[in-house]
């Protein structure tokens, strides 16, 4: 896959849920970074990133991607990826909608880096 294919399928592996998938579009020695999250987090490896979307998926959260703007770079391997995510926490039913951007680096059709840019204040109150 592409870095435009890879990053439509990220997105659509998180709208339906599909958290165990994820990590295989991940390079082994992928590196993910959330530099906007109050502590900020690096994850290294598809072991880390696999953890990390188990806990995703242990929240009462339903995410959906909408309102996907892919722009292309003047680098082959990297693309940016502007998204909202509307939310709905199961519990309370809660909606609310979280702003985010992803800059991708996808190398022979794997994630191998990743700065993440999103809402993590609003993605933990929409948990909630």
């Amino acid at each position: 896959m592409n870095p435009r294919e890879v990053a439509a399928r990220l997105l659509a592996d998180i709208s339906r849920q599909r958290w165990t998938e994820l990590p295989a579009l991940y390079a082994e020695d992928a590196v993910v970074e959330q530099p906007f999250n109050p502590t900020p987090v690096t994850l290294t490896g598809r072991d880390a990133i696999a953890d990390h979307f188990a806990g995703a998926a242990a929240l009462p959260l339903r995410i959906t991607a909408d309102n996907v703007v892919t722009h292309q770079t003047t680098d082959p391997e990297v693309i940016v990826v502007e998204y909202d995510y509307l939310t709905e926490n199961t519990t309370t039913g809660h909606t609310a909608t979280v702003h985010n951007i992803q800059v991708l680096r996808v190398r022979a059709g794997r994630i191998v880096a990743s700065r993440d840019y999103h809402d993590h204040a609003a993605l933990a109150a929409a948990a909630r």
